[in-house]
């Protein structure tokens, strides 16, 4: 006889897990043309905001660990989506920059957010809710993952 708390049906970190796995597939039309990936686009992201940032910056921004974005950012280079140099106050540290294809991405990803809400939309999913859940995630990851 299972445990009542540890039904699948009774746990709230599955359906997270669930929701942002298909979230990040519903994003897949949309990078595939494009030729990247959702993390991909979480780093374009960071960088369209601020150019020209520390590794460790977009780690940390991102809430992943170094040993996940210095791959991710080493195929983003081979692809010609950005590059990096040495900073020239530490020289251990490198700084990653938008090349012309990364910078041009952000014209052609543009419509993606607004055509996340119309799928949303089509799948009767009001969106002030959904808005209204972003407080209680953002406490939830700024409590789980450090306050940044």
């Amino acid at each position: 006889m299972a445990i009542e708390q540890l039904k699948l049906q009774n746990q709230l970190c599955f359906r997270l897990y669930t929701a942002s796995r298909l979230i990040t597939q519903a994003y897949e039309p949309f990078f595939k043309p494009l030729g990247i990936t959702y993390t991909q686009y979480l780093v374009l992201m960071v960088l369209w905001e601020k150019d020209d940032q520390p590794v460790n910056d977009i780690a940390k921004k991102l809430k992943l660990g170094l040993n996940t974005v210095s791959p991710l950012i080493r195929r983003m280079e081979k692809f010609g989506i950005l590059s990096r140099h040495g900073s020239d106050s530490d020289k251990r540290q490198q700084l990653v920059f938008l090349t012309e294809k990364g910078k041009d991405l952000q014209n052609k990803c543009e419509s993606i957010p607004n055509c996340m809400v119309d799928l949303l939309k089509d799948c009767d999913i009001c969106l002030e809710k959904l808005i209204s859940m972003i407080p209680v995630l953002d406490e939830l990851i700024n409590k789980l993952g450090g306050n940044e």
